[in-house]
């Protein structure tokens, strides 16, 4: 039986994801208040938020990589306590540029959390839970932008944006308290999800560039749904808080149902979500202005990134062609470039085309990811990666495959948490 321990474990790691995600998406509710009190344009604050993910882009697989002989449980101590200075560093910022630096160290902490909190949450748990564990743990981000960016714009909005800081600062402190407690010391290649339980160096490749074009996809009409809904739906700007909790209501619901099917259907699990969401963002182009069809869509639109977003991380722990560490951080460089391109692009498309133009766009983009996948699962050998399929799967050249029995091992030396590391 999984112990207790375990599950806090999980319940922190979730938590501290809620964290990195609602402070990465700060900026974004108190853009003016930034900007009024630091005397910057809203242009510059934006670019907080957009460097943010430039930076986790580029040092996500070197961060791992200088990091991987470190124990798990001292790493994650630390990348949060940092993350905690950083945030008590931007609540004190007096200037724009200590704030832009202080960002930068968060976002190289996050960077580091996305690439090694996956392998570690799921290593504690036997490997016919990890599905429902990695739907657990992806529910902390999506709760983010629900719960957590705008209770942070309120409280910014009531006592200063500063305060939201020192908010994100004080959950920073807590959690590494708690994972420092919980986690227990082991070498990262000690691990029960230390190695993908079906490696395959194609796979993973396919894995890569499916979520950069998918990602980049959903991003170019997300990051602009504003103007969409103001613009080409002909909502009242009262509406847009209720419409943004309903796309992230809808988000944490398909986080739910997807680890429902994650362990028994890996890659139905990654194209359903594509397949939704091409077809909700095609419905926005033709259908926008009808304004109940567009929350509909919008919901939907929401649901399938979150399920994509947490099917991706899944499916990585099956086909890391090496260690699950650098998987897992070539998966968070994916998906942030994603993010990054997804906004360039529409940022340039927007004054041009209008708001509609993106929501095609995202919707010829996602549809070549959900194609890309179809194609390779077709021609490809079986999909292997699934349970079980340590024993008799086939594994790339060059790599290892993992113990016959992930369930036991690394597994019993984790679930009693021992600190011989």
């Amino acid at each position: 039986m999984t112990s207790r321990r375990a599950w806090a474990a999980l319940v922190v790691l979730s938590l501290s994801a809620f964290a990195f995600v609602a402070t990465e998406l700060l900026p974004i509710g108190l853009l003016t208040l930034i900007a009024d009190d630091l005397d910057r344009t809203r242009s510059q604050i934006g670019l907080l938020v957009g460097g943010y993910a430039i930076v986790v882009v580029l040092a996500s697989v070197p961060l791992t990589m200088l990091t991987r002989h470190i124990p798990r449980r001292h790493l994650l101590g630390a990348t949060l306590g940092l993350f905690t200075a950083a945030n008590v560093a931007g609540a004190l910022a007096p200037t724009y540029e200590i704030l832009a630096v202080a960002r930068l160290v968060t976002a190289l902490t996050q960077a580091l959390f996305w690439s090694i909190a996956p392998p570690v949450v799921s290593g504690l748990f036997p490997l016919a839970m990890r599905g429902r564990v990695v739907g657990l743990f992806g529910a902390g981000a999506t709760l983010a932008p629900v719960i957590g960016v705008p209770l942070c714009t309120w409280l910014g909005q009531q006592s200063g944006w500063r305060a939201a800081f020192a908010v994100m600062a004080a959950f920073g402190l807590l959690a590494t308290i708690a994972v420092v407690a919980l986690i227990p010391t082991y070498r990262p290649e000690a691990g029960s999800a230390a190695v993908g339980t079906g490696p395959s160096r194609r796979a993973f490749t396919v894995l890569l560039v499916v979520t950069a074009v998918g990602i980049t996809g959903l991003l170019v009409f997300n990051t602009y749904v504003t103007p969409f809904l103001l613009d080409v739906a002909g909502f009242p700007a009262s509406a847009l808080a209720v419409l943004l909790f309903v796309s992230g209501a809808a988000g944490t619901a398909g986080t739910i149902a997807v680890s429902r099917t994650l362990d028994s259907h890996p890659i139905g699990s990654l194209l359903v979500p594509l397949a939704i969401a091409a077809v909700a963002l095609l419905g926005l182009y033709a259908l926008g202005t009808l304004q109940v069809l567009t929350m509909i869509l919008l919901g939907c639109v929401g649901l399938s990134y979150a399920a994509f977003a947490t099917a991706v991380q899944n499916r990585m722990l099956q086909v890391a062609p090496g260690s699950t560490d650098i998987a897992s951080a070539g998966v968070s460089t994916a998906f942030n470039a994603g993010i990054a391109a997804g906004s360039l692009l529409g940022g340039v498309m927007l004054p041009a085309l209008g708001a509609r133009s993106l929501a095609l766009t995202g919707a010829i983009l996602v549809a070549f990811a959900f194609a890309t996948m179809a194609a390779t699962t077709r021609t490809g050998p079986p999909d292997r990666s699934g349970p079980g399929s340590a024993r008799g799967g086939r594994y790339s050249r060059g790599s290892r495959p993992p113990a016959a029995d992930p369930a036991r091992g690394s597994w019993d030396r984790l679930r009693r948490f021992r600190t011989d590391g």
